[in-house]
């Protein structure tokens, strides 16, 4: 509650709107569920998640359909063309793990001191390459591709090189599943969505997945925000009257 109240408040501050011009809000996400039928003394709905994860996706990477990833506190995979938007699948990797692992390995919880760390880590000091582990070449796997993260631990891999690690990590288990979907729905493009996609090190990861199974990869501006505007969309073509 405290947060919606915040952000809402925020919100207007910086873009200088006068609550007397908003007549409705609609919210979305798990946690919009604590949510009554007034926030700020204004009409609040609810739009389902995944269909704004869908609408906003699309919307900000200007395309009429894509596999959307939304990469939050986990990550959920959607297939949306036009206003059609299906669940496909689900993980429970996401932010939330990217947190979890600096606080249990780097004593850190912050998102900004896990991506500075992660920028000069070196990754031969904690994962295991195709490279480490065969001497022909593999077709279509160059030698630097992770066959085990963190199957390379080195006793002296230092913050950055474990901050590396568990980018890597995460980032991989995201677009191993992201490129799985894109796969079973016959679908070209990928678009990625969310807080974790601010992180430089991780949408490198992203990219080189697009190269390397050959699919269109978008980070679109402002990425992160991108459910609330599906949100705003949705409460827009269904009226939520």
């Amino acid at each position: 509650m405290a947060s919606a109240y915040g952000g809402v408040g925020k919100f207007l501050d910086l873009n200088s709107i006068r609550l007397g011009d908003v007549n409705r809000i609609v919210a979305t996400g798990v946690g919009s569920s604590y949510l009554g039928p007034q926030l700020l003394e204004r009409e609040t709905r609810l739009a389902p998640e995944f269909d704004s994860v869908g609408l906003g996706g699309l919307y900000l990477a200007k395309r009429e359909q894509a596999i959307v990833v939304s990469m939050g506190t986990g990550t959920s995979f959607v297939y949306a063309a036009g206003q059609n938007v299906q669940h496909i699948i689900g993980s429970g990797v996401g932010g939330g793990t990217l947190l979890g692992l600096g606080q249990a390995i780097l004593h850190s919880q912050s998102f900004e001191t896990i991506a500075e760390l992660a920028e000069t880590g070196d990754l031969g000091m904690t994962d295991l390459t195709i490279g480490d582990i065969s001497r022909i070449e593999i077709p279509g796997l160059s030698a630097d591709t992770t066959a085990s993260n963190f199957g390379n631990l080195d006793d002296q891999a230092g913050q950055a090189d474990l901050a590396a690690g568990i980018v890597n990590l995460v980032y991989q288990s995201v677009g191993t599943a992201a490129i799985l979907t894109a796969r079973l729905m016959n679908q070209e493009s990928i678009v990625f969505t969310g807080n974790l996609t601010r992180l430089p090190k991780g949408r490198e990861v992203l990219q080189l997945f697009g190269q390397l199974y050959q699919k269109e990869i978008i980070i679109p501006q402002e990425a992160e925000f991108a459910t609330a505007v599906g949100a705003a969309l949705y409460g827009r073509y269904h009226e939520l009257s």
